[in-house]
């Protein structure tokens, strides 16, 4: 999973591994690009994260153990019921970003406000 910056791409392997050797890694990969416009927000995104973190921050040499791992990892925390506390709403967007959203934010301050 990647978000939507120029680089992530196919373009780097063919730019460190002669054209057949990049070829044979690209297939074995698949690109998934967040939403243009929300991939900031992505839950998806967080969890890959935690995954990552918490369970695949080693060597694994086997596909296996990979498999064995993750489904320990996520047997656990299914059982733990965690989620995740989004705490970045509306309003703190509205202050934050103000200068990215300042076009029509008048109005929408008249109409909500």
């Amino acid at each position: 999973m990647v978000d939507q910056l120029n680089t992530h791409n196919s373009a780097p392997f063919y730019q460190f591994f002669p054209p057949d050797e990049a070829q044979a890694y690209l297939d074995r990969f698949e690109f998934h690009y967040t939403p243009k416009k929300v991939s900031w927000l992505n839950i998806a995104g967080i969890g890959l994260g935690v995954l990552k973190r918490q369970c695949l921050n080693c060597r694994i040499y086997h596909a296996a153990t990979s498999d064995r791992r993750i489904a320990a990892w996520q047997a656990h925390r299914n059982a733990a019921d965690r989620l995740i506390d989004w705490q970045f709403n509306t309003n703190d967007a509205r202050i934050k970003l103000r200068r990215l959203y300042s076009v029509g934010m008048e109005e929408d301050q008249q109409v909500h406000g």
